[in-house]
């Protein structure tokens, strides 16, 4: 299953390949073997101090570079990333368990849209003239913040870093990316293209560690002007208090326990078929993953057939065979986490109706389905990040408004309908930041894309993204 080592990948600081200036490494695994997979610097303290200097140099000279200059060196970097997919694709896979076609399909031609989309954002972003009292011109522009501390997370490290490193080069701020330490290499692969894109040295650094470690010390340094986070709620509360001492600005995408909700009225066979999508795309290691399947009563039965028929015709295996549709978790901790979760759906008396068991070598669960789930359990409740669905029956729009809601989290729902007016109510009643209607997991770079609750603040994607990448200035000039 592509076990082949990987040589040493060292941190990437000034445009060029060096080790942790401790000199130590640490080792990845292959989710699908266990095996090891390859060895990447041990980034320290005094590693992200460097990496932040780099970027400090660097800033003055990229923010006052022509816009033009800057949406060149963005496009030529998709351009690239459209002619390495494959490369791209095949790292992705060996190093999150992803499937190669998703990879391939998916991860790498959205990544090089997303470059492609903030190019043309480097040209456009202006400020305005305010109407204001007396013998004055008043106007807006937005400035750079500066040094941007980028903390990507192993689901789809490549396009997340993408989504973080794009606008903020777009609009002149430079970035000291910390990718995650079970799936670095992909980030360390974007910095090359980017380097070779044309970036200048220092406007991109990759410190590859551990989170308690170089991401740590990231989020504390005096010199970064903000986080973006993507990962778990726990890690976003923690990454609040430290930013707090440096005052950085902060946008934290979090969990998420997405209510999937589909009505009598619906297209319930082609409901039930994108419900198996939703959970099981990615391994269900996905914040928005349509881990809540609440379903009218009246169609619960059919529903709950087809969606565990649809679960066990699913083929799991090595996630470089082309035929694979679902590989394994992205390591043996988060897998033991996915399965004593099942055990606990088990032991709360839900009913699991398909698979729940581990499959073969490697870090596999079968695709799991679970009914009789009550609001109160902690399927229905906590984020589990694996391919476990929780099917909940609803006999009303009021309660299914109350039982979607019913948690600490905000990040997606979906809905399900024939009836345009149902849907538009229901979706202004959802506490979610996207809501998908009679479709689910669409995304585009254009789209704002944020959560409310516990899953975080702050947007990616759109024009909405670079308001949190920038300042805004008011100048004054008197007429009088």
């Amino acid at each position: 299953m592509g076990d082949t080592r990987e040589t040493v990948k060292g941190l990437w600081i000034d445009n060029a390949e060096r080790e942790a200036l401790s000199g130590e490494t640490f080792e990845t695994a292959n989710p699908a073997t266990g095996g090891a997979l390859a060895r990447l610097a041990r980034g320290r303290r005094e590693d992200v101090d460097a990496a932040v200097a780099s970027a400090r140099a660097a800033f003055p000279r990229w923010a006052a570079m022509d816009p033009n200059e800057r949406a060149r060196i963005l496009w030529k970097a998709g351009e690239l990333i459209l002619a390495r997919c494959e490369e791209l694709a095949r790292l992705e896979a060996l190093d999150t368990g992803k499937p190669i076609t998703a990879a391939r399909t998916i991860d790498v031609p959205r990544t090089a849209d997303t470059f492609f989309y903030f190019s043309g954002w480097a040209t456009k972003l202006g400020g305005e003239t305010i109407p204001v009292r007396g013998p004055f011109l008043n106007y807006t522009v937005r400035e750079p913040l500066g040094v941007i501390g980028a903390i990507i997370p192993w689901n789809f490290p490549l396009l997340l870093a993408a989504r973080k490193v794009a606008p903020a080069l777009a609009v002149g701020n430079v970035v000291v990316v910390k990718p995650p330490e079970e799936a670095s290499l992909t980030t360390l692969e974007l910095a090359r293209i980017l380097a070779e894109a044309g970036v200048p040295p220092g406007v991109v650094n990759v410190v590859t560690g551990h989170g308690e470690e170089a991401g740590a010390a990231l989020v504390e340094h005096p010199g970064v002007a903000k986080i973006s986070f993507t990962g778990g709620t726990e890690t976003g509360r923690t990454i609040m208090r430290a930013a707090a001492g440096t005052l950085k600005k902060l946008s934290l995408e979090l969990g998420g326990k997405s209510p999937n909700i589909v009505f009598a009225d619906a297209d319930v066979e082609s409901a039930a078929k994108a419900a198996v999508t939703a959970i099981f795309y990615n391994q269900g290691e996905l914040c928005t993953a349509g881990s809540r399947l609440l379903v009218e009563r009246a169609v619960h039965d059919r529903v709950l057939e087809v969606v565990t028929s649809g679960a066990r015709r699913l083929v799991s295996g090595d996630p470089l065979d082309p035929s694979t549709q679902m590989g394994p978790l992205v390591s043996e901790a988060h897998f033991t986490k996915v399965l004593g979760y099942i055990d606990r759906g088990t032991a709360e008396g839900a009913r699991r109706e398909t698979g729940g068991r581990r499959e073969g070598p490697g870090f596999f669960v079968e695709p799991t389905v679970f009914s009789a789930v009550s609001p109160s359990m902690s399927l229905a409740r906590e984020e589990i990040f694996g391919p476990v669905l929780a099917v909940l029956p609803f006999d009303d729009v009021e309660e299914a408004a109350r039982v979607a809601n019913a948690t600490e989290f905000g990040l997606a729902a979906g809905i399900w309908t024939r009836d345009v007016g149902k849907a538009h109510a229901l979706a202004a009643r959802l506490s979610a930041g996207t809501v998908w209607i009679n479709t689910y997991n669409r995304f585009d770079a254009a789209s704002p894309y944020g959560g409310y609750k516990q899953s975080g603040f702050g947007r990616e994607n759109g024009r909405a993204v670079l308001d949190e990448l920038t300042q805004l200035k008011s100048v004054w000039v008197s007429l009088g």
